[in-house]
């Protein structure tokens, strides 16, 4: 369930509470907890927090915008890419979660919130798990879909994969064709190679990006990089 109003406002709501009803802070903040779907107050603080990074990333994000979003595996790239997902749909936006690396089943899993205390997919959430992905498909699927409306793309370096070198070049180029002209936001998650090492840098960069990857950073207008809790949102120059 999605938050009805920002934290800070459910919690002025709850003191105004207390001061009318005569009753503890601690009761008043559990009973606009429970009003957002939550048992305590603390469950709610712990629900918004976890999603406060996709929250502003969100926010940095124009229509046409395509990012980048890498990271070595487990440092949370892909939960950061479902909580932008889950944020865009709350927000009214289409949202579609494009996998070349999942199983439908993998997906769906992927998409239960964390402590399934929510619907596992709201109404404006989709899934596509798929073994080719391309523009056009990418098109027709957001046919109709509001300027805002966010595509992401698990993942890259499976993008175009049997066709060449040039190929997934191009076919980023496309996508990012497609976002301008329809004002979509497309994330595109990406691996960070192996020799990535954290004790030279404290996140990865450009250069760090995965193989088979024969384009530039700058193909996208805007690159993140996590590692160890830590986020970057870069314009590449």
């Amino acid at each position: 369930m999605r938050l009805t109003a920002p934290i800070h406002r459910l919690k002025h709501r709850a003191r105004l509470l207390a001061r009318e009803k005569g009753i503890p802070l601690h009761a008043a903040l559990d009973h606009v907890a429970r009003e957002q779907g939550q048992a305590r107050w603390s469950l709610l603080a712990a629900q918004a927090e976890r999603h406060a990074p996709a929250r502003r990333l969100l926010g940095q994000l124009s229509p046409g915008d395509t990012l980048l979003l890498a990271a070595r595996p487990g440092q949370g790239k892909t939960a950061l890419a479902l909580d932008l997902l889950r944020e865009a749909a709350g927000q009214g936006r289409m949202a579609v979660f494009f996998s070349l690396f999942y199983a439908p089943w993998e997906a769906a899993r992927l998409l239960t919130p964390r402590g399934g205390a929510e619907e596992a997919v709201d109404g404006g959430l989709h899934i596509e798990t798929l073994d080719e992905l391309d523009a056009v498909l990418v098109g027709e699927r957001m046919a109709g879909a509001v300027p805002g409306s966010l595509v992401v793309i698990d993942y890259l370096q499976l993008l175009a994969r049997d066709e060449g070198a040039g190929a997934q070049a191009r076919e980023v180029a496309a996508l990012g064709a497609l976002a301008r002209e329809r004002g979509l936001v497309i994330v595109f998650l990406s691996q960070v190679a192996r020799a990535f090492d954290p004790a030279r840098a404290r996140l990865p960069g450009p250069d760090d990006v995965a193989g088979p990857w024969p384009g530039r950073a700058d193909a996208f207008s805007r690159t993140c990089f996590l590692h160890e809790g830590e986020m970057r949102l870069n314009d590449p120059a």
